[in-house]
C-alpha cells in the first residue's frame, strides 16, 4: 500500500533533522542477499548513493548536489546516527548516472566507521570533476545499483538505494519493473526528487515529480522520499535523508494512505514525453 507522510522534524541520536518526506511505513527488512555471503564483513547498512547527472541538471545543481553529499557524510548529525547503530559501521558506494549504460562509480565500496573514514570518503567525492550526461534512466540506475549489491564485499542487515533525480525515467526499461525486481530482493529504494526549478514549457518536464517518485520509483518496507523544492535547502535535505537511512528510521508522524491505488502520475510519462518530443523534431 502507498503512503504519504508529512514530517516537520525527526529526532535522531539527539539531533533534530527536518524536511518534507513521503514514503511507505513498515519495519526495515532483512536483506535477502545476507545469507548468500556468510564470510562477508558485517555492517549496519549497505548504502548505494545514485546521483543524477543528466543534462536537465544545471552545473550549479550538480555542484551543490556533490557538495551536499560530501558535507552530509562528515556532518555531526550523520556521525551521531552512525555511532548510535549496532557496530557503528556502514558500507557506502557512490555513483553518477544519466542514460542507460552511462553509470560511473565515483566511490567504490567503502566502510565509514567514524570521522576519519568519513573525511576520506568526502574528500574523494569532491576531488572528482563534475560531469553531465544526457537522458534520464532511473531504471538503469536501479539495475546498476542492484549489481553493486551483488558484488559487495559486505553484509548489512539492510540494503538501501538512495536515488536522486530531477525528472522521470525517459530512457531504458520502464522504471517500475526495475523497482519491483530490486524490492523483491529485499532492497529498499528511497528517493530525492529535485524540484528547485519551475517546470518549463518543455514537454519532458513533469510538474508533480514528487508524486511520480512516490508512486513509481521508491519501494520496499520503510521506503521514503525527501523532496527538494528550495535550492537553499538542497544540502540540508541531503543530510537529513542520509541520517534517516543510516539510523534505519522511517519518519515518525501521522500516516495517511494515499488516495487511490493507481499511480497519480503515469509511470510511463517520461517515455511518452520523450517520444512526443522526438516526433515534434521530425
Amino acid at each position: 500500500m502507498r503512503w504519504c507522510v508529512s514530517v516537520g522534524a525527526v529526532l535522531v541520536g539527539g539531533a533534530i533533522v527536518g524536511g518534507d518526506v513521503g514514503g511507505h511505513a513498515a519495519p526495515s527488512p532483512q536483506s535477502r542477499f545476507a545469507d548468500s555471503r556468510p564470510n562477508a564483513a558485517s555492517v549496519n547498512v549497505e548504502l548505494v548513493i545514485a546521483v543524477d547527472v543528466s543534462y536537465s541538471m544545471d552545473l550549479d545543481e550538480l555542484a551543490i548536489q556533490r557538495e551536499g553529499y560530501a558535507q552530509a557524510i562528515v556532518s555531526k548529525d550523520f556521525l551521531q546516527a552512525l555511532s548510535a547503530g549496532r557496530g557503528s559501521k556502514v558500507a557506502v558506494t557512490y555513483f553518477e548516472w544519466s542514460m542507460s549504460g552511462d553509470e560511473k562509480i565515483i566511490i567504490p565500496w567503502r566502510v565509514i566507521d567514524g570521522p576519519e573514514s568519513a573525511d576520506a570518503v568526502a574528500a574523494e567525492i569532491m576531488k572528482t570533476p563534475v560531469r553531465r550526461g544526457s537522458s534520464t534512466s532511473i531504471s538503469g540506475a536501479i539495475n546498476f545499483a542492484v549489481k553493486l549489491f551483488e558484488e559487495s564485499p559486505f553484509r548489512g542487515s539492510r540494503r538501501v538505494i538512495d536515488i536522486s533525480g530531477d525528472g522521470p525515467n525517459n530512457d531504458g526499461a520502464p522504471v517500475t519493473g526495475a523497482r519491483d525486481a530490486a524490492v523483491a530482493k529485499g532492497i529498499v529504494i528511497n528517493g530525492l526528487p529535485i524540484m528547485v526549478k519551475k517546470p518549463s514549457p518543455s514537454i519532458i518536464d513533469v510538474e508533480n515529480l514528487d508524486l511520480y517518485y512516490e508512486d513509481c520509483v521508491i519501494g520496499g518496507p520503510g521506503a521514503f522520499l525527501m523532496t527538494i523544492k528550495d535550492r537553499e535547502k538542497f544540502k540540508e535535505a541531503i543530510r537529513t535523508k542520509l541520517v534517516l537511512e543510516v539510523a534505519g528510521l522511517a519518519p515518525e508522524r501521522q500516516i495517511v494512505p494515499a488516495a487511490g491505488k493507481e499511480p497519480r502520475v503515469s509511470c510511463l510519462i517520461g517515455e511518452k514525453n520523450w517520444q512526443e518530443r522526438g516526433r515534434r523534431r521530425e
